[in-house]
C-alpha cells in the first residue's frame, strides 16, 4: 500500500526513484513491482528519454485503491481531530510538521 500511496501522491517515477523514496534498494523493489503488476495495481512504462530507465505508474485499479485509502486516512484524520479543541488541533498540526521535517 506504501507503493500505491506513494505513486497516487507523485504520479508516475523511475524505479530508482521510488526506491529511494521508499528506502529500499532497486532489486527489493523490482520483487515488489512484480507483484503489483501481477495483481493489475501498477504497470511500467519505458522512459520517454531514457532507454535505460523504467517507469512505475498506477494503473484504474491501483487509482481506485489508493482513492479508496486515502479517504480511510482522511477518515481518520476527522475521527482524531473531532475530538480536540481548536487550540489543541492547532498543537497537534505544529507537532506533525515538526516530525515530518526530520525526514
Amino acid at each position: 500500500m506504501h507503493t500505491l500511496e506513494i505513486l497516487g501522491t507523485d504520479g508516475d517515477l523511475r524505479m530508482t526513484e521510488l526506491a529511494a523514496r521508499m528506502g529500499v534498494t532497486t532489486g527489493s523493489l523490482t520483487v515488489l513491482i512484480d507483484r503489483l503488476e501481477r495483481g493489475g495495481f501498477v504497470e511500467r512504462k519505458p522512459h520517454e528519454t531514457d532507454r535505460r530507465s523504467i517507469r512505475v505508474s498506477l494503473t484504474a485499479e491501483g487509482e481506485r485503491l489508493f482513492h479508496e485509502h486515502h479517504n480511510l486516512h482522511a477518515q481518520l484524520t476527522q475521527e482524531i481531530l473531532c475530538v480536540l479543541t481548536p487550540e489543541e488541533t492547532d498543537a497537534f498540526a505544529a507537532m506533525l510538521d515538526r516530525i515530518t521535517d526530520c525526514f
